[in-house]
């Protein structure tokens, strides 16, 4: 709504001094609005001024002197990639683009990691069917089909490596004593080999997948920390992705973010005119789960209630902390005891209130630590500039000094060829006296 300061002189140098009844054409309305509130004139934007300004923009190289198409296409594109890049520049610790994609990867993850795992079962069942019942986890049946290899290699020798692997003493003695009566065929060495080396690649999967896990835990606690602590990493970087950005959720009303992620249901519902879902992907979380079967609605409703305000306080927040994240779960786990014992929960003022104290402690801690590591980093800074200011200097002294020796010594040598010049003058003339002399 502020006009900017170009703009502004811009219209106060063309503009007439009694401009009461002067009407301006501009092409956008919010514009057009600004300047009616900032200088008090009436702008039109409707009719033929959209007709007229495209005109201006089609022959504005014509209109103006000294601009031609060339220069004019190269503003515009320079105005184009100046705007992308106040789009896309954030703050790069609160970028949410990470999230989505790490979800979205995760997700992928788990379906391969499913169907490879599967892949390995109906491979090595061939040679040993009883293990898929004694361990049913797909990692850990990957692992232990990599340590195992052939069953009849297995032997006591091997029971301590089993138990690191299954984590059960009573386990790893049941796969030892189902290899020796196993029903599986034999498998040639070189179809052993290949199920290793997919088994590997298995493994090596879920530890990657592991470690993204860690990876979305530590980058939520970075851009949304009320969120994640509300309803946990991964159902709020699901939110997250399924909006497109943390700004867009906290610009959608908690009935929206409810459904969210059942928009089909939601829309055959309304087709059908039957009843519409009552949660979205916020059934992933803890509380649903743990209400009961009537009050399943309710409990999705005030906790896409709580969500919302978690998002616009971690969207719009200088320092994003937790604090409220944790008190707005303590509120949910409030409301879920009173449906179940009637237990009347805290107001929201009283909750809210110590959730500003707890808040602006934490902010004024963390502030007080980014000062210390700025004040750090200056230290160090200088500490650097000295150094290479002191290491110039000596350098500098170091070639000064080089350059006298190097004079004195030019100096030296030019003393001792004049030395040696008249010593051999006076060297030349002995023998002739000596020769004289014997004469």
């Amino acid at each position: 709504g502020v006009l900017h300061e170009d703009l502004r002189l811009l219209l106060d140098t063309a503009l007439p001094p009694k401009r009461k009844k002067v009407v301006l054409g501009v092409g956008d309305a919010k514009m057009g609005a600004a300047v009616l509130e900032e200088l008090g004139v009436q702008c039109q934007t409707g009719g033929v001024v959209p007709e007229l300004m495209r005109g201006i923009r089609l022959h504005f190289p014509a209109l103006v002197r000294g601009l031609t198409a060339q220069s004019a296409s190269k503003a515009q594109l320079g105005l184009g990639h100046s705007y992308s890049r106040a789009k896309v520049k954030f703050n790069v610790h609160r970028v949410d683009n990470m999230i989505i994609q790490s979800i979205s990867l995760l997700d992928q993850l788990d379906k391969d990691i499913n169907t490879f795992s599967m892949r390995v079962r109906s491979w090595y069942g061939y040679h040993f069917p009883e293990l898929i019942k004694i361990v049913p986890e797909n990692s850990m049946y990957c692992r232990v089909a990599k340590f195992i290899g052939n069953r009849r290699e297995l032997s006591e020798e091997s029971l301590e490596g089993l138990e690191e692997i299954v984590m059960d003493s009573a386990k790893a003695q049941a796969i030892l004593e189902a290899s020796r009566s196993s029903m599986g065929m034999d498998i040639s060495p070189l179809d052993l080999i290949n199920i290793e080396s997919f088994s590997r690649r298995v493994i090596s999967l879920s530890d990657y997948r592991k470690g993204l896990q860690e990876y979305l835990r530590s980058k939520m606690s970075q851009v949304a920390p009320s969120l994640s602590a509300l309803i946990g990493e991964v159902v709020g970087a699901r939110l997250i992705s399924h909006a497109g950005s943390l700004t867009n959720l906290a610009k959608y009303p908690a009935s929206t973010v409810q459904i969210l992620g059942a928009e089909k249901a939601l829309f055959r519902a309304l087709k059908t005119r039957g009843n519409t879902p009552k949660y979205g992907l916020i059934f992933h979380s803890t509380f649903i789960g743990r209400a009961a079967a009537k009050n399943k609605g309710r409990i999705s409703r005030y906790l896409a209630n709580k969500c919302t305000i978690a998002s616009r306080i971690d969207c719009f927040s200088e320092v994003p902390t937790s604090v409220f994240g944790d008190k707005l779960r303590e509120q949910v786990e409030e409301r879920l005891a009173f449906y179940e014992t009637g237990e009347p929960p805290r107001k929201n003022l009283e909750v809210m209130k110590e959730a500003v104290v707890e808040a602006n402690e934490v902010v004024a801690e963390v502030k007080r630590r980014q000062e210390k590591k700025e004040k750090k980093r200056k230290k160090r800074e200088k500490r650097r500039l000295e150094a290479l200011a002191a290491a110039a200097e000596e350098a500098a002294e170091n070639s000064v000094m080089e350059a006298e020796e190097n004079d004195v010594g030019a100096k030296k040598k030019k003393k001792k060829k004049k030395q040696q010049q008249p010593e051999e003058s006076e060297a030349e003339p002995e023998p002739e006296e000596n020769g004289v002399e014997e004469e």
